[in-house]
């Protein structure tokens, strides 16, 4: 029984409120795509793609199974050092591009691929052929500074970034921004609508009487309008207090 008036609870409190309801996720949703189309500046992302192998000395030796281990390890060290002052600072040296170091640093992006030997250099930016740029320059400046700095020539240039294909913007997603929207403006509205069902204490019927005092109703008065009581006078009034019935026997006699 007690399910059963829940739900019946919940089903009067989403219809009373739905208009609210409505209007919050629409709004939410049509804000989320305002930000989305006409705010936020598209990003676009190239990738370019490290292997790091044998060195050039080791290669003319015979080949040995840890050489791979060695070199994956090597991979999270050589993801510090592309993203590192010694590589990002020759980067926008070579480029002429006017940023600082920290913030081309958080254009860069650098991955693994998965347990394999390789890298992926991945640089986003406003303006597509700027980020085919960066990781481009990116990889070489680090192909070259590798030596110097390990002391081992062991990485190539596996793929450049590809400026042949047309790049779509990878952020904003409207899509998915407005469908986060949705989800985000249906909880808060239901949310605040259960909130302010649960702190509106106003009596509206005798079902809400027994709720909040505990009491039986043993009569209910009706509502009348000023102009039903002076219209029909004390006579009506008295009938009307006896009911229908009264009203029914005078009609017959």
């Amino acid at each position: 029984m007690e399910e059963t008036i829940s739900l019946k609870e919940i089903l009067e409190t989403l219809k009373k409120r739905w208009l609210m309801i409505v209007l919050i996720t629409v709004g939410a949703v049509g804000i989320s795509a305002i930000v989305s189309f006409f705010v936020m500046t598209p990003q676009y992302e190239a990738s370019t793609q490290l292997l790091v192998n044998q060195g050039q000395e080791q290669q003319q030796e015979n080949f040995d199974v840890g050489d791979i281990d060695t070199n994956v390890e090597l991979i999270n060290t050589y993801s510090v050092i592309i993203t590192s002052p010694a590589i990002l600072d020759l980067v926008i040296e070579e480029t002429g591009l006017e940023r600082s170091y920290s913030q081309l640093e958080e254009q860069v992006d650098v991955n693994p691929e998965g347990e394999s030997q390789v890298v992926s250099v991945s640089v986003t930016d406003p303006d597509p052929q700027t980020a085919i740029t960066l990781a481009d320059t990116t990889a070489a400046v680090f192909q070259e500074e590798v030596e110097t700095i390990m002391n081992i020539d062991n990485v190539s240039i596996l793929s450049s970034a590809n400026s042949g294909e047309e790049m779509t913007p990878v952020s904003p997603q409207p899509v998915l921004n407005m469908a986060i929207a949705f989800v985000v403006g249906l909880m808060v509205s239901l949310g605040l609508a259960f909130l302010l069902e649960f702190l509106d204490n106003t009596i509206r019927n005798e079902q809400d009487i027994e709720k909040e005092l505990g009491l039986a109703v043993l009569g209910v008065i009706p509502k009348m309008d000023e102009a039903d009581v002076k219209s029909e006078g004390p006579r009506s009034q008295m009938q009307r207090r006896g009911g229908y019935n009264v009203q029914k026997i005078s009609q017959i006699k």
